[in-house]
């Protein structure tokens, strides 16, 4: 599998206009704040920093790892977290950034602040 980034210029911040990728792939649902079973407030850096742990396990027990996410959506229950949330997001992630999105959903499940899911490809057929 490969991960190739397209690239225009007019981009800002950690993340790539387009990825191209070759699978298989993995559909991580959106993760965010949840530790054993519950959910866990916190500030907007807190929480990131919650989803992404938990979306790197998933990823893990898939076979695949943060340099193979292709696509990333974040959901944010208020907007003015973008920065907190960039900051923390590129912590996790490196060149060539997942082509992303980021909007803010208003009341997301249990009053959680920040939401993330991912699509990536897979190394291996051995799934747990």
């Amino acid at each position: 599998m490969t991960i190739r980034a397209i690239r225009t210029g007019n981009q800002i911040g950690p993340y790539t206009p387009a990825i191209v990728a070759t699978g298989p792939f993995v559909f991580v649902s959106g993760q965010g704040s949840i530790v054993d079973g519950q959910y866990r407030p916190g500030t907007a850096a807190e929480e990131t920093r919650a989803a992404l742990d938990n979306l790197t396990d998933l990823l893990r027990r898939a076979g695949s790892r943060p340099d193979l996410v292709a696509h990333c959506r974040i959901f944010l229950s208020d907007i003015a977290d973008f920065a907190t949330v960039n900051e923390v997001y590129a912590e996790y992630f490196g060149e060539p950034y997942p082509a992303r999105t980021t909007v803010q959903a208003g009341a997301l499940p249990l009053g959680v602040r920040v939401e993330i899911e991912c699509v990536a490809a897979v190394e291996g057929d051995d799934l747990e």
